[in-house]
């Protein structure tokens, strides 16, 4: 639970000092701290499911050579954890709210939309993930450079805006892009989700789509090659 607290605030503080502090970089009319606490909040969930569900067919080796069973059963277990640290961090988000004195409207009815998109695209993209990490162990050290470009590439630490305005197709790309401005928007007040969110969603749905149908082809060869 602890860990759960310390780490998204953790990196609203540090946020907080580099991108606030001397970079000066907006944020939507929003305090700061309570700004980046959401992008931590939700990207920390999307990194720590996705990792866990690329693992999850490697980690259990005996349970996929030896048991039958629904192998998809793996990486849809390892996404959901992760929601119970979240929502501990969302009541810590209420505390921040609180104090920086930013008061959610009806869009906070679509937080829990929210959650499940969020939920998919990490299913998604860890279901691709665990079916590379099953023939290509070097798939685990790959991922997690990529994550970290795709952490700077979306609006964690900065408003969308910066982005949106000089690459508005590149940014709409990215799916995470969207659900951090979609997360905002809910419990924030932060600016409606437009076109390029529509965009996002799509993405969403295909990369959700390609990790079913990858996992699926390539199931039944899983317990010969682990």
């Amino acid at each position: 639970m602890a860990w759960a607290v310390l780490q998204p605030l953790a990196g609203a503080v540090v946020f907080t000092m580099v991108f606030d502090r001397i970079a000066n970089l907006p944020s939507d009319g929003i305090p700061y701290p309570v700004f980046a606490f959401v992008g931590v909040t939700v990207w920390t969930y999307f990194t720590t499911s996705v990792q866990t569900a690329m693992s999850s067919l490697v980690g259990n080796v005996g349970l996929v050579t030896k048991v039958y069973f629904p192998r998809m059963a793996a990486p849809m277990a390892a996404v959901v954890p992760g929601l119970l640290d979240m929502g501990i961090s969302l009541l810590i988000l209420t505390v921040l709210m609180a104090v920086y004195g930013v008061t959610p409207g009806l869009a906070l009815l679509a937080l829990p939309l929210c959650v499940v998109v969020l939920v998919a695209l990490a299913f998604g993209v860890g279901l691709v993930l665990a079916t590379l990490n099953v023939r290509y162990r070097d798939v685990k050290g790959v991922s997690s450079l990529l994550l970290q470009l795709w952490l700077f590439a979306s609006p964690v630490a900065y408003a969308g805006s910066v982005i949106d305005d000089r690459w508005p197709l590149l940014y709409a790309l990215n799916p995470m892009a969207g659900l951090i401005d979609a997360f905002r928007w809910s419990l924030l007040g932060g600016p409606a989700p437009d076109v390029s969110s529509l965009a996002s969603l799509v993405v969403l749905v295909a990369v959700l789509v390609a990790g079913i149908a990858v996992f699926a082809r390539e199931e039944r060869r899983f317990a010969d090659i682990i």
